[in-house]
């Protein structure tokens, strides 16, 4: 059964009438929509960075922040959307600073818990580059927590993930949580 079908069975079964003007394309543009939301399952962080790796004699901390994402609940295929904060202390190798996007996408597209996803991008990074340290913070509405169940509108959930002098480091984790911070 393709996933035309089972959506235009999912539509029966909620009492719809899929053949009706509204509903008639439904199944087609559901099953579009949802390969489009899960397409990171199909991606590899090779294939995402592609030669996007260089040597480079650099100790600073490099931070992209902002990095608008959304994400399908895997418990209840809802959305969640947020921003999420990458930062990493190169080791004699930087990544093309549009290739952090595309690692969050890779783990954003796909059926995902926010706290999963943040470990995911962080460890993504230190296998790529081997960094002194890696750290990622996300910040993300849950629709399944503002539309069903608590239905809390203006909650968020943060997640973090510390890795090398981000977790070692008091004064480099500080420096980052601080930078973070005074982003919003």
């Amino acid at each position: 059964m393709s996933t035309q079908d089972l959506i235009q069975e999912l539509l029966k079964r909620l009492g719809e009438d899929p053949t009706r003007e509204g509903l008639a394309r439904t199944p087609e543009r559901v099953s579009r929509s949802l390969e489009e939301l899960t397409s990171g399952m199909s991606q590899s962080i090779s294939e995402v960075i592609g030669q996007g790796v260089f040597e480079e004699d650099c100790s600073e901390m490099v931070i992209v922040k902002d990095i608008e994402f959304y994400s399908l609940c895997e418990h209840h295929m809802l959305p969640f959307y947020g921003r999420v904060h990458v930062a990493y202390i190169p080791n004699g190798k930087i990544i093309g600073l549009s290739k952090i996007p595309r690692i969050v996408d890779v783990f954003a597209r796909r059926l995902q818990v926010q706290e999963r996803m943040t470990v995911q991008i962080a460890q993504a990074i230190q296998e790529v580059l081997q960094p002194e340290g890696v750290g990622v913070v996300a910040d993300a509405a849950h629709l399944c927590m503002m539309m069903r169940g608590v239905a809390k509108q203006n909650s968020s959930t943060m997640t973090s993930c510390l890795l090398g002098r981000f977790r070692s480091d008091a004064r480099t984790r500080s420096e980052f949580l601080g930078l973070v911070r005074n982003m919003h």
